[in-house]
């Protein structure tokens, strides 16, 4: 058989000198060569750079229709540095970036299986059934009575789309333990520099880009009594606090599955990410370690663990809420103020929702998404639910998406992590897929319970980890270790 002409993928063919054999290789090298003279001759150093641009470009776009997952790894690094870039380059659409980036990705995917049909098998599951119907009730609402803009939607539709085409890509492409360790390695050298560059901003101070953001009016929120609340590259000092704490809570417990090198590795990613969580003074973001660890401890299924966890979390409990130990710190004065339920900003969140409370009463399927908030002020300055701050997740959802939305989201979120947790506990027998499910699910069960405080869950980068997480939760069978393809190099200790 000719195995040469079953080749599925158009872009493995004959490279290199070979290709020099031909006439036309030789055209092809020489008008390339004239071409790139003239380009140097009449833009000089700018010409060279665009060479350079052009020249990474290609060989990306090779390496990408090639190898799918490339794209995938993209998004995920994109994911932590989009918003940030938006303070140093102005005028460009940079939050369409992830959006090129799936679709190039799902190109490349069809172009692998070039002359053969792509097998979505793997992403036929109960979640993306899930995530399509959401899909739909979000595209609903560009009719939706109350939406008035346009743009505010287009602004939005991460919300949706992401969330259904994130996940397939995930179902398509990670499908075995090296390729989720790269994902894991992938977040945690952003989860690092996101930390580090936090630590700048601390003790060194924020740069020119990060001034004129504070400035323009973030220093409201994010200077308090003249102490800074960090931000890094993400869009505000709470998501990166939350993403943060939720980095930390998946890193440690990932770190159980690895030895040497990689144990190491995300010690310190788990580490840094509660250092990070710490000096962002978001009270809210203390939420992820609490509901991430205590998750873990009731999936281990062990009454031991499940003891000790408890009293690990009391006693912390037990020095926010009671103490005034390292009252001195400022972070740690900060998420003090998170355990007083007669809290200032707390009663005024409360104010909030009783107001939105009345208003969303008519109203099931919301105001329209990208209509709440200050960020909806840009597209509806006079709106009344733009004047209205949703600060949690779950009430940003209640009044884009109305009562209606805010259900069927709860569910989705519940039915993953519940069906998730079972199988972890009661289904899967490996004990390292077993602990790398349960850093997941114990990152996500994080996330949720924080977002009652913040908008974590679904802002960037948590939103695409997110529905990465619920993919590979729903669908823990595949990393079993009786496929040999899926069997991790590590020793299970």
């Amino acid at each position: 058989m000719n195995t040469s002409s079953n080749n599925i993928n158009p872009f493995d063919k004959v490279s290199g000198s070979a290709g020099l054999y031909s006439p036309k290789g030789l055209v092809l090298l020489f008008l390339t060569v004239l071409l790139i003279a003239v380009i140097i001759t009449k833009l000089k150093i700018v010409g060279i750079g665009l060479l350079f641009a052009l020249m990474f470009g290609a060989f990306y776009l090779y390496k990408l229709f090639t190898n799918p997952i490339l794209g995938f790894y993209t998004a995920i690094g994109l994911n932590f540095l989009i918003l940030g870039l938006t303070r140093y380059v102005t005028g460009l659409p940079l939050g369409f970036a992830i959006d090129g980036v799936m679709v190039l990705t799902f190109l490349a995917l069809i172009f692998s299986r070039f002359r053969e049909r792509v097998d979505w098998s793997p992403a036929n599951k109960d979640i993306t059934f899930l995530a399509g119907i959401w899909l739909l009730y979000c595209i609903f609402q560009l009719v939706n009575p109350e939406a008035r803009s346009v743009e505010a939607w287009i602004a939005g539709r991460g919300l949706g789309f992401y969330f259904f085409f994130f996940i397939i890509l995930t179902f398509m492409l990670i499908n075995t333990h090296k390729k989720l360790d790269i994902l894991l390695y992938v977040w945690g050298v952003f989860s690092i520099i996101a930390t580090l560059n936090g630590m700048k901003q601390l003790f060194i101070g924020v740069d020119f880009a990060e001034k004129a953001w504070l400035n323009a009016g973030a220093a409201q929120t994010h200077i308090l009594f003249g102490k800074l609340r960090v931000f890094s590259f993400f869009s505000d000092a709470g998501q990166f606090g939350g993403n943060q704490g939720y980095t930390g809570v998946v890193a440690v417990i990932y770190s159980m599955t690895k030895k040497g090198f990689a144990k190491v590795f995300f010690i310190i990613v788990g580490i840094l990410g509660f250092y990070g969580m710490l000096i962002s003074g978001t009270r809210g973001s203390i939420a992820v370690p609490l509901g991430g660890l205590m998750t873990f401890f009731l999936l281990r299924k062990n009454i031991k663990v499940l003891s000790f966890g408890v009293l690990f979390l009391a006693i912390f409990f037990v020095f926010f809420k009671y103490t005034t130990i390292a009252n001195g710190n400022d972070q740690i004065r900060r998420m003090r103020s998170a355990f007083d339920p007669n809290e200032p900003s707390l009663q005024v969140r409360l104010n909030n929702q009783k107001i939105l409370k009345g208003y969303l009463a008519s109203r099931p399927f919301g105001g329209g998404i990208g209509h709440a908030g200050d960020k909806a002020q840009r597209f509806l300055p006079n709106a009344f639910l733009s004047h209205v701050a949703t600060d949690s997740w779950y009430v940003l959802i209640w009044a884009e998406l109305g009562i209606v939305g805010l259900l069927f989201h709860l569910f989705i979120l519940f039915y993953v992590m519940g069906k998730a947790s079972y199988k972890v506990m009661f289904t899967i027998r490996d004990p390292i897929t077993k602990l790398k499910m349960s850093a997941l699910i114990s990152g996500m069960a994080g996330v949720m319970a924080a977002s009652y405080g913040n908008a974590v869950l679904g802002q960037m980068p948590t939103a695409l980890l997110i529905y990465a997480t619920m993919a590979i939760i729903s669908n823990p069978e595949t990393f079993e270790t009786g496929n040999q393809e899926n069997q991790p190099e590590i020793s299970k200790t």
